[in-house]
């Protein structure tokens, strides 16, 4: 029990992070969140998009998620400046954001964001009536993110994304989001050393927390 004026009652999160269930870029942050033990000091925060209601747009207009709401009022947003934030308020020992001492896993991490860009605008394109799809940007985006997986696998195989990094979660994320939100991609075949990781990944406890629902992204496709 916390009683007033208490100096050993634990303080309130003073910084939101806003979020949606469904979206990918979001989770990394949720999950860096829970990694970074942070959850003491930012609270998460589910929203809404595409809405002129949103709790999120008087402190962001630019209303995407995640965004980061900051003691003092700044929002930051995008996945890469929130994780920068993020590991800015966790033990140095704890950090996940590859820096510029790290070449090779940052250019792991930026990778998969290029993997997750393509599923994004895949998945939006299925999301439109059929008359207004584009089978060329479908297509574009098919090849892209087959290609981005099968090198994506060749690096698992051969020991990549060993730690929890921000490369790991957003592969998690990336992979989730297919599993759940975009089963149009059959990721897992011939992808054997993929789908083992992200199988063995189920049970960490920031992966497991955040599950996205099902679901074909904000929308069912109309017919």
């Amino acid at each position: 029990m916390n009683f007033p004026n208490d100096p050993f009652a634990e303080a309130p999160p003073t910084m939101r992070l806003f979020h949606v269930p469904g979206s990918p870029y979001a989770r990394i942050a949720r999950m860096a969140v829970i990694e970074l033990g942070l959850e003491g000091r930012v609270r998460v925060e589910e929203t809404t998009l595409r809405d002129p209601a949103s709790a999120l747009l008087p402190h962001s207009p630019v209303g995407r998620v995640p965004a980061l709401l900051l003691d003092d009022g700044t929002t930051i947003t995008e996945t890469t400046p929130v994780l920068m934030m993020l590991d800015s308020l966790a033990e140095p020992g704890r950090r996940i954001l590859p820096g510029i001492e790290a070449p090779r896993a940052l250019a792991a991490y930026g990778r998969v964001l290029g993997l997750i860009d393509g599923i994004a605008v895949w998945n939006r394109e299925l999301r439109r009536p059929a008359e207004e799809r584009s089978t060329a940007v479908i297509a574009l985006e098919t090849r892209r993110t087959a290609r981005v997986a099968d090198a994506l696998e060749g690096e698992v195989a051969a020991g990549g994304f060993a730690a929890v990094d921000a490369g790991w979660l957003a592969l998690i994320a990336a992979f989730g989001y297919c599993e759940r939100r975009h089963t149009a991609f059959a990721w897992r075949q011939g992808r054997p050393a993929l789908a083992a990781l992200f199988d063995a990944a189920q049970q960490h406890p920031s992966v497991a927390r955040t599950v996205p629902p099902a679901g074909m992204g904000s929308a069912a496709p109309r017919p």
